[in-house]
């Protein structure tokens, strides 16, 4: 059964509840979406560009949508683990697909900057939402027409021009609802001309023995010569879903960063489409992937080069155990106006089990000859060798293991510019690597002040 029909079923019967729980900035693109969905089908395993991940499988179950915007639980615990030492944050939580900020958020925010709720924002300036909501995420694409037709609240982050954030910005995504639940996530960040942001963002489930769909997409523009990090951390369960897609427009001069590490999670797939639409834009996307039992990760870049004197990065390292199944394409395409491209990708693997699996495309695709592009994917086991001398030296295997699979993430660790980050990502890593839980019991205190969450007007919930 094509898994498409029951969500447009559910939207027409519950219709005027979804328009009511949203607003008309947001609405406005609802019919269009539904009426691809019903000319479309998500895609399967085995599709262009779908080695290992089957989408309509993954949104078939029966799940619930909270469309009715009843409350959920959000425990501001669920906020400590991700504190990161020696880092102070501006923090937003998002309780299935309902933004709840701090009590102190609306406070500590500069001047120029915005990071809350989407829906409040399209209904308190419904222009700019108008302006920029669905302008880079093609609702032709039926993952991101399904989302459109169900989204009713999101994250909205807007840095005002010339505006140089010197705070990251910090969103928990939580999976806390007692019954299986598909949270259609959105956020919409707007960099104008001259701005600078951080942004980190933690997936994580609280409830462990429920099953969950996370459906996600990220619209993000970058105005001239704006720069924005992007960081994402998932630790989410076995019953976990993720469905994210990633849609970025780069302007004259703008610079990205992007890093995606994916620690623990059920079902995973990950897409990144970047088009650099102005000269002189710099793009740098890392990812890891750290999958063991029946985990299936999969990341998808398609890096569009349109403009000319633009560069361009992507490093992804993979290490898979057990029965896990990942997979990575890249594609990187440089138009015949896109002279003096530089753009480099490389995807590297570990298999550490006989029956884990790994897919790996690398593409180029190249209109113009004034270019330097190169590809490389490689897969393999751990150094033998390096092994064998660390065990000489009376290092336990278990042990050496683990020490050389956090040596081969290393660089991808590297590319995170925020300097307590980089260090908590390493700590995350050894203890993923070790099998030991990723909890930070020992920074409570450090974080509890900051992680009071706003319950009392959760209404939108």
């Amino acid at each position: 059964m094509d898994s498409i029909k029951q969500y447009i079923d559910l939207y027409r019967d519950n219709r005027k509840a979804v328009d009511l729980g949203s607003a008309p900035a947001m609405n406005r693109l609802r019919d269009k979406a539904a009426e691809v969905l019903a000319n479309t089908s998500l895609p399967r395993k085995g599709d262009e560009g779908y080695a290992r991940t089957d989408v309509n499988n993954m949104f078939a179950p029966d799940f619930g949508v909270n469309l009715n915007r009843l409350s959920l639980p959000a425990d501001p615990a669920a906020s400590w683990r991700c504190d990161v030492p020696n880092m102070s944050t501006l923090l937003g939580i998002v309780s299935g697909d309902a933004f709840i900020p701090s009590t102190d958020l609306a406070n500590r925010l500069p001047e120029g900057v915005t990071f809350g709720s989407l829906r409040a924002a399209a209904l308190d300036n419904p222009q700019l939402i108008e302006k920029y909501y669905g302008s880079v995420a093609p609702v032709s694409d039926p993952a991101v027409a399904l989302n459109t037709m169900l989204a009713q609240d999101g994250v909205f982050i807007h840095i005002a021009r010339g505006v140089k954030l010197a705070k990251p910005l910090q969103l928990i995504n939580i999976f806390s609802a007692p019954a299986p639940m598909l949270s259609p996530r959105r956020v919409l960040v707007v960099m104008e001309e001259g701005a600078e942001a951080q942004v980190l963002v933690c997936d994580h489930t609280q409830n462990q023995s429920v099953s969950y769909l996370s459906s996600e997409v990220i619209e993000i523009i970058l105005n001239e010569r704006s720069r924005l990090d992007y960081y994402n951390i998932e630790e989410s369960s076995a019953a976990t879903s993720r469905h994210s897609q990633m849609f970025v427009r780069q302007l004259e001069g703008s610079a990205l960063t992007v890093n995606s590490s994916t620690l623990t999670c059920g079902r995973t797939r990950n897409s990144f489409a970047i088009s650099t639409e102005g000269s002189g834009c710099e793009t740098h996307l890392a990812g890891m992937a750290i999958a063991s039992a029946e985990m299936c990760i999969d990341n998808s870049v398609n890096l569009m080069h349109l403009a000319p004197h633009c560069t361009s990065s992507q490093l992804f390292k993979y290490v898979a155990d057990d029965r896990a199944s990942c997979a990575f394409q890249g594609r990187i395409l440089v138009d015949g106006q896109a002279p003096f491209t530089d753009a480099r990708q490389t995807c590297r693997s570990v298999l550490a089990s006989p029956d884990a699996r790994m897919h790996s495309e690398p593409q180029l695709e190249i209109y113009n000859d004034e270019v330097k592009c190169s590809h490389g994917a490689t897969t393999g086991q751990l150094d033998q060798e390096a092994l064998f001398y660390m065990r000489t030296r009376g290092i336990p295997e278990s042990e050496a293991r683990t020490m050389l699979m956090q040596a081969f993430m290393a660089d991808v660790i590297d590319t995170v510019r925020m300097e307590g980050l980089r260090d908590r990502l390493r700590h995350l890593v050894e203890k993923r690597f070790s099998g030991a839980a990723t909890s930070c019991a020992d920074c409570h205190s450090a974080c509890k002040e900051r992680s009071a969450i706003t319950t009392s007007d959760n209404e939108a919930l």
